[in-house]
């Protein structure tokens, strides 16, 4: 698949609520970078076992009530996704709105590099 069918179908995955499918479409060595460090995590996440265990932590302790998706928006092997979330932090029962943008990058017909936009700490 080219960058423009990887965004596509990332994006329709993500509208779906199916985002551990979307996973399929990444490298085995894919590299997430968070714009902060997520509680007790590193910003980067090394390799796709990292990136799944990222997303169990985010859906261990966080309830989402909606979320939208946005784009995608191509640029040669790169493309940026739109996301806006609301959500409760299970630990805390915060509840607030979460926009960010992120950035992949395409290699070889995978996501080797995604990196993640948002007000940080």
């Amino acid at each position: 698949m080219n960058t423009q069918e990887i965004a596509a179908k990332l994006v329709a995955l993500c509208k779906a609520g199916t985002f551990d499918e979307a996973q399929a479409l990444y490298a085995p060595e894919a590299v997430s970078v968070e714009a902060s460090a997520p509680p007790g995590m590193s910003r980067e996440s090394v390799g796709l076992s990292a990136i799944r265990a990222k997303g169990e932590w985010w859906v261990a302790n966080h309830e989402v009530h909606s979320f939208q998706v946005a784009g995608p928006w191509p640029h040669d092997d790169r493309f940026i996704v739109g996301f806006r979330f609301d959500v409760t932090m299970k630990p805390t029962g915060q509840r607030f709105t979460m926009e960010e943008m992120a950035l992949y990058t395409v290699k070889d017909g995978k996501i080797v590099r995604e990196e993640f936009f948002y007000e940080g700490d």
